[in-house]
């Protein structure tokens, strides 16, 4: 809720009410039971993220938990926390490709496809719209590593050339010997691989010293934000990518019970990530027919597992009445397939966007 991805946590908060909202609405969990929610800001910091965790799990008692956004927390949160103390971790937007062969007891999933996908499509996509030269520029932790490196590897076997990837810390005042560094080499546009805290500051310095003019996005910076601060007529034409669902009855359920409570839903990825983590939670515990945090995690695969009634966004009392009729249930996400795979993976598909008019637009979505 604060840091360099404060702009997505509220967004996301409102996801996770939403599923509760629905749930409770409904009959609740295990027999009428209020489905509690009870939020920790990891501030977008590691060590803030496992006190948060550490609270949660150990003072408060939670019975599972939905989070964090970044990679760099969630990594953590999940090998001193989730791993250790026994509870199911599932995040919503943490898209790195280490928490696949994460040593997590099998305590941690997601409902976003990992970043091998979207660098797969990102590096695809250039090449067709016809770039040879890019720099990278991207955030020194796991999210940051994993997406640059993905979309390097796709560019170069394409025939594209990286000419510089240059990392860079959070928190800083000035980012102007990063930016310098990237701009070697003559690239045609900077590929920002960024959260908005420190991404808008980067932008703006780029712009002031001229060291770019294009600039080519990924998830964490799908931003309003970015627009309203940095100015339409700077970053109009401007591409990237983000996990997004096709159209689907699920998403348009989703859409529909966002709208009903909250208004219209924000251009910003995650939100219903993080819808489907918390509904999937609520759907485990009911059919382990406990709060126990093993049998949770044991039961959360067969609720989403590809066979039995359809549950759509929204359909908690269907699910109780299936799972009380001794029936299989299958969870279609709002945001996409959440088949949990034997790492808590899930397949998925890259939403292609622009900005446009000042708008962020989807151009197309891939998979």
């Amino acid at each position: 809720l604060t840091g360099p991805l404060a702009q997505y946590g509220a967004s996301s908060v409102n996801g996770v009410n939403l599923a509760a909202i629905h749930i409770n609405a409904q009959g609740g969990l295990l027999g009428g039971r209020t489905m509690e929610i009870v939020i920790g800001d990891t501030q977008t910091d590691p060590q803030a993220g496992v006190a948060a965790a550490q609270q949660l799990v150990r003072i408060q008692g939670v019975v599972g938990l939905i989070g964090a956004l970044a990679s760099s927390v969630s990594i953590p949160v999940a090998t001193s926390v989730s791993a250790v103390d026994g509870v199911v971790q599932i995040t919503g937007a943490s898209t790195s490709p280490v928490i696949t062969m994460l040593a997590d007891n099998d305590f941690l999933f997601r409902t976003t496809p990992h970043d091998l996908v979207q660098g797969q499509v990102l590096g695809a996509l250039l090449r067709e719209r016809g770039y040879e030269r890019l720099a990278i520029l991207y955030v020194n932790d796991d999210y940051g590593k994993g997406l640059a490196e993905a979309i390097h590897d796709t560019f170069d076997s394409l025939g594209g050339v990286i000419t510089r990837q240059i990392p860079y810390e959070p928190g800083q005042a000035s980012y102007r010997g990063e930016l310098q560094a990237a701009a070697a080499g003559n690239p045609e546009a900077l590929i920002h691989v960024a959260f908005p805290g420190d991404g808008i500051p980067q932008i703006r310095q780029a712009l002031e010293e001229g060291f770019f003019d294009t600039f080519i996005f990924t998830d964490g910076m799908k931003s309003v934000e970015m627009i309203e601060t940095i100015g339409a007529s700077f970053l109009n034409g401007s591409i990237g990518t983000a996990p997004e669902s096709i159209a689907t009855a699920s998403s348009a359920a989703f859409r529909d019970g966002y709208e009903a409570e909250f208004g219209e839903v924000p251009p910003l990825p995650f939100i219903d990530n993080a819808y489907d983590a918390t509904f999937l939670l609520a759907l485990a515990i009911q059919k382990a027919g406990t709060t126990d945090r093993t049998a949770i995690r044991d039961a959360l695969r067969s609720v989403a597992g590809g066979g039995g009634t359809p549950i759509m966004p929204g359909e908690w009392a269907k699910a109780v009445a299936e799972i009380a009729a001794g029936r299989e249930i299958d969870y279609q996400g709002a945001a996409g397939s959440q088949d949990f795979d034997e790492h808590g993976d899930v397949p998925g598909t890259i939403g292609v966007w622009t900005i446009e008019d000042g708008e962020i637009k989807t151009l197309e979505i891939r998979g």
